[in-house]
């Protein structure tokens, strides 16, 4: 039996075999934990106009103007959410919420001051509905 045959041929099938499997293996997102982007200490309440909705993974974003009560100046604040999946488990629908709509959410402030929150509730206004947005606090 030729070695060199036999050596090159069970190389090759490593390399075939480890090929393919990093190409079908799922992609990795990287995930943040509440605490470290999220202050639990500092809740915040906004109500303003829903002006974006990204129904993507990781995480679902709402983006809503909000009034600066000192200033009166609009700010568009980010919301997160949970994933698509909790989401649709929490009775949510892609289009449960539309641009236009205004909303109220309960949720925790970015540490870094930024116009970020961690949504825990959402009330629609028009309705009085109650929505949870499937929050990672206290995972």
């Amino acid at each position: 039996m030729n070695t060199t045959f036999a050596g090159s041929t069970v190389r090759a099938a490593i390399v075939t075999f480890t090929a393919t499997m990093s190409a079908s293996a799922p992609p990795a997102y990287a995930h943040h934990s509440f605490p470290a982007q999220y202050d639990e200490s500092n809740p915040i309440e906004l109500t303003g106009t829903v002006t974006k909705v990204e129904w993507t993974n990781p995480h679902i974003f709402i983006y809503i103007d909000v009034a600066d009560e000192e200033s009166g100046e609009i700010l568009n604040w980010a919301l997160e959410l949970g994933g698509p999946n909790s989401l649709l488990r929490l009775g949510w629908k892609r289009d449960s919420l539309q641009a236009g709509d205004v909303i109220t959410i309960d949720g925790a402030l970015a540490r870094d001051g930024s116009p970020l929150v961690a949504a825990e509730t959402i009330t629609l206004t028009a309705t009085g509905q109650r929505m949870l947005a499937g929050s990672s606090r206290g995972q």
